[in-house]
């Protein structure tokens, strides 16, 4: 098969379509013939030699595919060869076939087309699992989005809608239109308005119940700032730096929390607990349609670079995803 290859960390040029060897699925898992792959931050970073895939996992970059089961191994249960599917990866969704573990297998949701599931595993087990399982968010409360235009930002903004929260997002100006089509309330342009005065406003002085943060260390203190008194901020991403200075009595005042997760790392039996979730509370909505994949376009496998060119540039709305065949 060919896959998508790193021969030497670097730019995006460093991304290579090569011949290598085909994947046998291993007790437990089957493997997928992809169809296509989501681009995700995290790839970016595995390219630069940042992020390298927990021990075990596929060498090659992807976190999310979707195509259909061409194999399966042995103590799998409920998967056939030929039923198209989606997959939650630590890795190796950049090619034409990758073994993934059974648990991490979802059904391709009613009225999606196969390419476009290729969306949405990565997003939406991280957006469920933060968002729902350590923010609480629940109906009638705030939600705080940063990057609304990124592919976790567009999937939140449509879950936290579905939920009936209220939601509130930062982006570039360009992008605050189609955020609102997707369910934000409240648009901010972090580049010339400042988040916490804009949520304060917003919100009548109540603040964010729970915030989903993807900057991490510069908008660590700000963050704090907007919360509501027992806000959640949830920090999934470093976008902005690894280490800020936490003021405390701030924290405390507001009887408030901070907690910061990270998905591809967690141990099999973690993730499709996650991936279970997402069956039984996520894809009945998108199904009804009240959540969809977004997409900004399609690429070629082979060009992976280009995808990840256009993934920095941060000129996208919604998901990149890249496609074999």
């Amino acid at each position: 098969m060919r896959a998508i290859t790193i021969p030497e960390a670097g730019g995006p040029d460093a991304l290579v379509w090569a011949e290598v060897p085909d994947p046998e699925p291993g007790p437990g898992e089957v493997v997928v013939d992809v169809r296509a792959a989501g681009v995700n931050r995290a790839d970016l970073l595995q390219r630069q030699g940042h992020y390298p895939p927990p021990p075990g996992a596929s060498e090659y970059p992807g976190m999310e595919c979707s195509g259909v089961i061409g194999a399966v191994g042995p103590e799998v249960s409920g998967w056939s060869v030929g039923q198209e599917v989606c997959a939650l990866l630590a890795g190796g969704g950049y090619a034409e076939r990758v073994a993934v573990p059974a648990g991490q297998l979802l059904p391709v949701p009613a009225g999606v087309d196969l390419v476009d599931a290729a969306a949405l595993p990565e997003v939406a087990c991280t957006v469920w699992s933060n968002v729902v399982g350590v923010g609480r968010l629940s109906s009638g409360e705030r939600l705080l989005v940063h990057g609304g235009g990124s592919g976790i930002g567009t999937f939140a903004i449509q879950f936290g809608a579905a939920l009936g929260a209220t939601v509130l997002a930062t982006a570039r100006a360009a992008k605050h239109p189609r955020l609102r089509e997707l369910g934000a309330t409240v648009t901010i342009d972090y580049r010339k308005q400042d988040f916490v005065e804009e949520v304060r406003q917003a919100t009548n002085g109540h603040g964010a119940d729970v915030i989903l943060d993807i900057m991490g260390a510069s908008y660590l203190g700000r963050n704090v700032a907007a919360l509501a008194t027992g806000g959640r901020l949830v920090v999934i991403g470093m976008q902005g730096g690894r280490k800020a200075e936490l003021d405390l009595s701030a924290l405390l005042a507001k009887r408030a929390c901070v907690a910061a997760t990270a998905l591809r790392s967690r141990p099999l039996a973690e993730k499709a607990e996650i991936v279970r979730g997402v069956r039984d509370e996520v894809w009945p909505l998108v199904e009804a349609g009240a959540v969809r994949p977004v997409v900004d376009r399609r690429l070629a496998m082979a060009d992976a670079a280009q995808a990840h060119r256009l993934v920095e540039s941060n000129d996208h709305v919604g998901k990149v995803l890249l496609t074999v065949g």
